[in-house]
């Protein structure tokens, strides 16, 4: 497998079917675990961004080696987007010094079905992002439907604490 097509489907995730980018947001969420766990917030964001410039550039070569565009195995999109829906648990814990390790299923199980919903669904602007015919359209969208659930998830967060806080 070309070190690009490897990057692309995340391994090989993106190959597994039905529902690759359902398979590739499931096979993120672990990953991004195990990098909150060794450096906190701080490390997965830098994770993220380098996961949106090494997956845009592994993207474009695909394009430029396959003819193809936004193939359903390309999953490291949605590694991108999970990761920054996953930005508020991490943000949260790591600022309230919880151990690094401990990482609540409610967070990331509301991280994931927002995120999945957002890129599924393709509300405003994450269609307007996948309308785009560039390797950086095919990252956009997910990143925008991962800062919508991000959003989702911070909030649902704060009335969560807020309601259990008092």
């Amino acid at each position: 497998m070309r070190l690009t097509r490897a990057i692309c489907t995340l391994g090989g995730v993106g190959l597994i079917r039905p529902a690759p980018g359902t398979w590739g947001t499931v096979a993120s969420i672990p990953l991004a675990w195990v990098i909150h766990g060794l450096t906190g917030f701080p490390g997965l964001v830098l994770a993220t961004l380098i996961v949106i410039a090494v997956g845009t550039w592994a993207i474009a070569q695909e394009e430029a080696l396959t003819g193809a565009h936004d193939a359903s195995e390309w999953v490291i999109d949605e590694t991108a987007g999970i990761w920054i829906a996953l930005w508020p648990l991490s943000a949260g814990l790591w600022h309230a010094g919880v151990d690094p390790w401990i990482f609540p299923f409610p967070g990331w199980i509301g991280a994931f079905v927002m995120f999945r919903l957002f890129d599924i669904w393709k509300p405003g602007p994450v269609g307007w992002a996948d309308r785009k015919n560039t390797p950086w359209g095919v990252m956009l969208d997910d990143l925008i439907a991962g800062i919508m659930a991000a959003v989702v998830v911070a909030l649902a967060a704060g009335v969560s604490h807020g309601l259990m806080g008092q």
